[in-house]
């Protein structure tokens, strides 16, 4: 599955969540039976052209309509949470649906 989410950096699983309006990269998150097994980096989120199934966002709050409005589901972590964490969160289903 393809997860979408807004990040500071390129540096991996150490990179950390932040506001829509603030990444500085979009990453593609390939994730597969369990595991991050793929991490490819856009500056823009309109540069991204596969289907993603789920989007992880640092608050709620966050403008997410243009995600939901492409049915991509659109889950909650922290701002400044680094990547690794949200993934494990993700695995485990700790992380909430965002609300509008």
């Amino acid at each position: 599955m393809l997860i979408e989410v807004p990040l500071d950096s390129k540096e991996g699983l150490n990179a950390r969540i932040v506001a829509m309006e603030s990444a500085r990269f979009w990453g593609l998150i390939t994730f597969e039976e369990g595991a991050v097994r793929n991490i490819e980096y856009f500056g823009n989120r309109e540069d991204i052209n596969d289907f993603v199934d789920y989007a992880i966002v640092a608050k709620q709050g966050e403008p997410i309509w243009p995600l939901m409005e492409e049915s991509i589901f659109v889950l909650v972590a922290e701002e400044g949470m680094p990547l690794e964490e949200a993934m494990e969160r993700f695995k485990f289903k700790e992380l909430h649906e965002a609300s509008y």
